[in-house]
């Protein structure tokens, strides 16, 4: 029986050492030390392997198990892979629980075997949510943290799909560390990445996040896996966004839109009435007609700006990048003459969405001209397009779906970059710099 040990080796730069120390002494960082398993082998003669051609190798068994939810498998690419390690992400009580045991249920009725390793919750509490859900039927249970016997059920039950809820919460005996540790971490995702690559069996881990919503733990972990699901939102709203932050499978682009109800996470058919529905014309909001993915979505992008009693003035935004803002606010200065270096400048997106897209920096300029100075935009606007540093209007893609979708939502008038074409049932005004736009949206 090979002896395990352990030692530390620096997060940064790598360098390992026999013993803890508060500073590596590879690169001179602090409380970069962590703890890592190295199990001491009997030498063995080298084994070789024979490569063989990859036209060769079948691709039959890659076939994806639907989860039963669309806008799940939506964003996973159509379905869980077989042998798959998937990550979600997100904060507590945004409902990344209900979501995993609703997606067991529909799997489990559709005949394939599914387990679930709570790590927080008791059994008793797993069931009271299944019953509120519908889905206590054909699933499986096993209350339990020990990496080692978590590992050990998987490849004897040998489940399609298994929910382990959460990573946080494993550990194993052969290191000293406590659970949740970046150490422990590490070690639990690389044995169930080997487990799920053997057994052929699909693992999804449920992750904690930090205080600034990235998954908590090791960078490393997000490397192992296959996919990254981020799931997003205000757990006071009833609106969710499930984003694929890394997919070996699919796109990164796609989004999938859930509604909080009593009977769990259903999937929004039509987003874009869900978040352009109470959008009120008024100074400081204008419709954008985004992309995410292969889905246009109609958001309302709110601006406030107020004067300011601070040296330094404020530009905070949700939803939409700050740098970005504050780049918009000195080409307004600087193009179009909108001086508001002496103004607090918020930027929202309605609907807790967030937008990375270039398309929406019209839309922002706009709604932040429209609250500085007081005044409504044209009545029925929608605009998108990207803002260079030269004040010129930048095309972007998939224009002609960005307009159907404003079109169908009840918008007039659509202000977009130039040689955009026009459309029936809605009129497009094409400008190439930032003052024509706003002369266009407030004519």
């Amino acid at each position: 029986m090979p002896k395990t040990l352990t030692d530390f080796a620096c997060s940064a730069c790598g360098h390992r050492s026999p013993k803890w120390m508060g500073r590596c002494s590879g690169c001179g960082e602090w409380n970069t030390m962590v703890e890592e398993v190295v199990e001491r082998r009997p030498q063995l003669r080298p084994r070789t392997a024979r490569p063989h051609a990859l036209a060769d190798v079948s691709a039959s068994d890659a076939t994806r198990v639907s989860t039963g939810l669309d806008e799940l498998d939506r964003v996973l690419g159509g379905g869980l892979v077989p042998g798959s390690l998937v990550l979600v992400g997100g904060e507590p009580g945004v409902g990344k629980s209900s979501l995993l045991l609703q997606a067991l249920g529909a799997i489990g009725a559709s005949g394939r075997r599914t387990l679930l390793i709570s790590g927080e919750e008791s059994p008793a509490q797993v069931r009271l949510r299944a019953e509120r859900l519908g889905v206590l039927d054909r699933i499986d249970i096993l209350a339990e943290t020990e990496l080692e016997v978590v590992c050990d059920t998987i490849v004897n039950e040998r489940p399609e799909v298994c929910v382990v809820d959460s990573v946080q919460t494993l550990f194993s005996a052969d290191l000293g560390s406590a659970p949740g540790s970046v150490a422990q971490v590490r070690e639990a995702a690389d044995r169930l990445l080997r487990v799920a690559k053997g057994e052929g069996t699909t693992i999804i881990l449920v992750g904690h996040v930090t205080k600034d919503g990235a998954v908590a733990g090791p960078r490393v972990l997000e490397h192992l896996v296959d996919a990254v699901l981020q799931f997003e939102g205000d757990r006071y709203r009833f609106l969710r966004v499930l984003r694929a932050v890394k997919n070996r499978f699919g796109s990164t682009n796609e989004i999938g839109i859930f509604e909080m109800t009593d009977r769990g996470l259903a999937g929004v058919v039509d987003p874009s009435s869900a978040f352009a529905a109470s959008a009120q014309a008024g100074p400081g909001s204008v419709l954008l007609p985004a992309i995410e993915g292969t889905r246009p979505i109609l958001l309302e992008v709110q601006a406030l700006v107020a004067p300011t009693d601070l040296a330094m003035p404020r530009r905070t935004a949700t939803g939409f990048a700050r740098d970005r803002l504050s780049m918009i606010v000195a080409v307004l200065g600087r193009h179009a003459g909108v001086a508001l270096g002496g103004s607090d400048i918020f930027v929202n997106v309605a609907g807790g969405v967030r937008v990375e897209e270039p398309a929406a920096d019209l839309a922002v300029a706009l709604a932040v001209v429209s609250a500085h100075r007081g005044t409504a935009p044209r009545e029925g606007l929608a605009c998108f397009g990207e803002l260079g540093l030269t004040g010129r209007v930048r095309p972007v893609g998939q224009v002609e779906r960005r307009i159907e979708e404003a079109r169908k939502l009840g918008a007039e008038l659509i202000v977009a970059p130039p040689d955009t074409g026009g459309a029936a049932g809605i009129q497009v005004l094409s400008v190439d710099t930032i003052g024509r736009a706003i002369q266009e949206a407030f004519a």
